[in-house]
């Protein structure tokens, strides 16, 4: 997963401790066409805009989970659930479809992990500076010819596994220390790039950080997600997605809830307190 490098020495921080929140959201949110008021079907979608029918649409304030390590724990009451793509089955899925959750299937696209087992399928040429965590080092997201095969790989395995959505990771290279002269407009063609991948597999894609390309990009994804707005201020910046209709599943890590989620409410934010290594733990606004 993809957080500020400067957050890392602060990991062994005890998170502060609040109240647990109604996990379920309310019904009713704005159409993605139009911004007028729509009811909402229980999987968080709205049902409109010209894809309705093809791909998932997830509306604002839609409830979610997000789980990337430990067992999966599929008890949790939300119509969404964000899971990694690689570590889970077709099975998993199907079973989570069967509760009436719509799935997203959790990707670094924007770095190369050590672990995966398509690992050796990166050339050296392509793999940069570490990122921050073990294993992981930045992509040269500029070799598209090197790449584009690669990443269609992995989003014919979140097709095939039964995915609805994908959240694509590491998504703003250009702003980091990668190994290579990544600029604002390449970061804005391989974004473009991926989520052009995952709508031709019918899939819907999440803007993942990234907040200075928002304006540019909000079109070409249908939901964002965001780690630490509230921490940083930024929550504001996400607004261009609530007013197309587009859910933004937004996690903090070290604030209580108490600080952010009357300001979640009020932007109509999908947010959630959890832990670092986002397991099944989860407190939501």
């Amino acid at each position: 997963m993809r957080r500020p490098i400067l957050l890392l020495s602060l990991l062994a921080l005890p998170l502060a401790g609040c109240a647990s929140a109604q996990d379920r959201t309310p019904d009713g949110t704005s159409h993605p066409a139009s911004g007028t008021a729509s009811g909402r079907t229980p999987d968080g979608s709205t049902g409109a805009g010209p894809s309705a029918g093809e791909r998932w649409q997830p509306a604002p304030g839609t409830g979610w989970q997000w789980q990337l390590s430990g067992r999966l724990d599929t008890t949790v009451d939300v119509p969404v659930y964000d899971i990694d793509g690689f570590d889970h089955t077709a099975a998993t899925v199907a079973a989570l479809h069967d509760d009436g959750r719509k799935v997203i299937c959790y990707l670094s696209t924007g770095a190369w992990e050590d672990w995966r087992p398509d690992a050796a399928e990166f050339p050296g040429s392509v793999i940069g500076e570490g990122n921050g965590w073990k294993g992981e080092r930045w992509l040269d997201i500029r070799a598209l010819d090197v790449l584009e095969p690669l990443m269609a790989a992995r989003l014919d395995m979140c097709r095939d596994k039964g995915f609805d959505a994908v959240e694509p990771d590491n998504m703003d290279g250009y702003e980091n220390t990668t190994g290579f002269p990544v600029e604002a407009a390449d970061q804005l063609r391989y974004n473009r790039l991926v989520a052009r991948l995952a709508h031709d597999r019918g899939m819907s894609v999440g803007l993942k950080n990234d907040l200075d390309q928002i304006p540019e990009l909000v079109d070409d994804f249908d939901f964002a997600v965001d780690e630490q707005c509230a921490q940083y201020g930024e929550c504001e910046q996400l607004t261009p997605f609530i007013e197309a209709g587009k859910a933004v599943f937004h996690v903090e890590y070290e604030l209580p809830t108490s600080d952010f989620c009357a300001d979640s409410r009020r932007l109509k934010l999908s947010s959630l307190l959890k832990k670092y290594e986002l397991g099944v733990w989860r407190e939501a606004c």
